[in-house]
């Protein structure tokens, strides 16, 4: 009996099964704020009908929303630098390194090109990290408020640094930025851990942005206004020095 050929998929590999679309889940951080946006809308509708209940319907639906975990699929390649977050490209400038990711043991010192993601209420808010290696530094910094689309949120919200350094030296850091809205920077590593590209890194709550600060010598491939998907928009890529959308 002769058996039928394997079909092949990209590069000659072969194809052994299929990918369909699931419904994303909801990350374990915001399970219990959707069970209490249930739990409101199980009261209201005891206590004055669907007339009253509904509202809360709806905030039970963002909620579970707001902390949906969807799976990624980060693109594989030497010198990739992903997104670690999902959202609107709003700033793509050179400045100097912030001071708590300088020195020898960070980013060094001098400027690197900063490319800022915007996350809004309506964005996946699990952000990951933008390459892999070894989270060198974690540090958190308390401050203001301010809406995260201004420039100025960079040096005065509440934020938290991190510094990744890849297996050939390279070194990436990026910065969580708590927004107008959001009130608390999560993280599920610290320093030491080694982490894989697209890895799942922490979350803000509530509205937000993400720097990232690329290599010296790797120039961004994303232009302002493009959306960015978190693990898997490809953000720069070293060696490559085709520039898109630079503010000097």
């Amino acid at each position: 009996m002769t058996s039928l050929p394997t079909p092949e998929g990209p590069a000659g590999l072969p194809v052994t099964n299929t990918v369909k679309w699931r419904f994303p889940g909801v990350h374990p951080e915001g399970r219990k704020f959707a069970l209490i946006a249930g739990g409101m809308t199980l009261i209201a509708l005891w206590a004055g009908g669907w007339f009253w209940a509904w509202p809360f319907v709806g905030l039970t639906i963002w909620v579970a929303a707001f902390f949906r975990d969807p799976v990624r699929v980060t693109p594989q390649g030497e010198g990739l630098i992903v997104s670690p977050a999902d959202g609107l490209v709003t700033m793509i400038e050179r400045v100097p390194v912030p001071q708590e990711m300088a020195g020898s043991q960070g980013l060094g010192d001098g400027s690197r090109v900063r490319v800022s993601v915007f996350m809004s209420v309506f964005d996946v808010h699990i952000n990951r990290t933008p390459i892999s290696g070894t989270i060198r530094q974690v540090v958190y910094i308390s401050g203001k408020f301010l809406n995260a689309d201004l420039d100025k949120a960079s040096e005065e919200n509440e934020r938290q640094h991190f510094v990744v350094e890849g297996a050939d030296g390279t070194r990436v850091g990026f910065t969580q930025i708590a927004g107008l809205v959001a009130r608390r920077i999560m993280t599920f590593t610290k320093v030491g851990d080694i982490v894989a590209a697209g890895q799942r890194i922490g979350l803000i709550r509530f509205g937000s942005r993400v720097d990232v600060y690329l290599p010296e010598g790797c120039e961004p491939q994303v232009a302002l206004g493009q959306r960015a998907i978190a693990g898997e928009t490809i953000l720069g890529r070293t060696g490559v020095a085709r520039a898109v959308g630079v503010a000097q």
